[in-house]
């Protein structure tokens, strides 16, 4: 069964604007009718290998539709579980659409599935899909027909800055003293999974190392699993191990370089550990997981570890008030996890898209929402920086008047290109004190 959870919140507002002058005081906005509501569909993974990152990523969805409705903007929010499974996950994304329960689609997670979602509903529906954590160069030159947007950056810039944090070579980040990476390696193993992800990801780092002189480069896919073997823990060591045991390599390498899902990544780590084939790691965005510091198996093996993720920017503002309200809603401290900015950016991008349209007259529908996603992140509007509800009211105020915006997302700039994709920097970060810890943002 898809999980499902739905919130609906709709605020009515008698107030005008009148004008968008910076000093006066921001009312409510103007154009906000029995009708305004817009409908977002997620996709995300609340089971299967990328089960550990579902729930955060919903929740930041949530906080964004939270701070749209506060701004005036209502939004009805419906959520399926892709199970991080192509098939599962064009099945519910289906579903939301021929029901008519969406008008732009939030999701998926990893890359293969988003491309699925993308091809098999998005595109021949006609209704815009912003991608949250998908990041294969694959998606850059899909023929998607303007349909497919993504808040993170392609792996073309991830796996530029990986390669320059196993080869010793990066430029805005220093790491500390502790970490394994320090001085770089020469020699690493690349375990990956199979698909659009794993291969895009591992095809750009190998020719960036290889420039940046490191010597050797044993690269080994492993295969995805159907999700119904994710539990059986017994059946993956099974299945992992021989891909484990090549990267291995005789021993002819420094360290091994986690390319995969975390579902994957805490069997094999442990495998790794208990065989004595590597005791040094490097990580992505999909192998940065506080489960795996959690397991006592390995936990206490990845101190100093450090890997990449796509960064982000986010002001002092939006921290506080992101963190204030994230526990306030949910009881816990928001978790060190990647694109948990990315989806809540999404979530506001194309309400604030949804706003744009109907601010000048037009109907709220999947190809408005898609014809102004790009007047809302536009370089020549007034920037609008995320944080506090006043902020979005402020924006809300100048597409009222027919002018773009140029929101600032939580997850750095946002500007769609022709492709839908963005640039952001992207993060070095290292397991430090039983913790992950950021250690900075490097250009790519």
């Amino acid at each position: 069964m898809s999980k499902r959870l739905y919130l609906l919140m709709i605020l009515f507002f008698i107030m005008a604007v009148s004008s968008c002058d910076d000093g006066e005081e921001i009312s409510e906005p103007s154009y906000i009718s029995s009708d305004s509501v817009v409908k977002m569909g997620g996709v995300l993974p609340f089971t299967g290998s990328l089960s550990e990152d579902g729930k955060p990523r919903h929740q930041s969805a949530l906080l964004a539709t939270k701070h749209l409705a506060e701004a005036g903007f209502p939004v009805e929010w419906t959520v399926v579980d892709s199970k991080n499974d192509a098939n599962s996950a064009v099945e519910a994304a289906r579903d939301l659409v021929e029901k008519g329960q969406v008008q732009v689609i939030i999701g998926a997670s990893s890359s293969a599935v988003t491309i699925e979602v993308a091809k098999k509903v998005s595109i021949p529906n006609q209704v815009p899909q912003i991608a949250i954590a998908s990041t294969s160069p694959a998606i850059t030159t899909l023929a998607d027909q303007d349909f497919l947007f993504r808040t993170a950056p392609s792996d073309a810039l991830q796996a530029v800055v990986l390669a320059r944090l196993a080869s010793g070579t990066l430029k805005d980040v220093n790491l500390p003293r502790s970490s394994s990476a320090h001085s770089g390696y020469k020699r690493v193993s690349v375990l990956y999974v199979e698909g659009t992800y794993g291969q895009g990801l591992n095809d750009v780092f190998t020719k960036h190392f290889d420039e940046l002189g490191g010597e050797k480069v044993v690269a080994v896919s492993h295969p995805e699993v159907p999700i119904s073997d994710l539990e059986n823990k017994a059946l993956l060591r099974q299945i992992l191990l021989p891909s484990l045991q090549q990267a291995y390599a005789d021993g002819e390498t420094e360290v091994l370089i986690a390319m995969s899902y975390t579902g994957y990544a805490e069997v094999f780590l442990q495998q790794a550990i208990e065989n004595n084939l590597f005791d040094k790691f490097l990580f992505v965005d999909a192998t940065k997981s506080q489960r795996q510091l959690e397991n006592s198996s390995v936990g206490p093996h990845l101190e100093g570890m450090c890997g990449t993720a796509p960064g982000s920017e986010p002001t002092e503002e939006f921290l506080e008030v992101f963190n204030t309200d994230y526990k306030a809603e949910y009881g816990e401290e928001p978790p060190s996890l990647s694109f948990m900015f990315n989806t809540y950016d999404a979530v506001i991008i194309a309400g604030l898209a949804a706003y744009a349209a109907q601010a000048i007259g037009e109907a709220v529908t999947p190809i408005t929402i898609r014809e102004y996603l790009r007047r809302v992140n536009d370089p020549d509007g007034e920037k609008i920086i995320a944080g506090k509800t006043e902020k979005l009211k402020r924006a809300m105020k100048i597409l009222d008047s027919g002018l773009t915006i140029d929101y600032q997302g939580a997850s750095g700039d946002v500007n769609f290109d022709d492709n839908g994709d963005v640039i952001t920097p992207i993060e070095i970060w290292c397991y430090q004190g039983g913790e992950m810890v950021s250690q900075g943002n490097e250009q790519p």
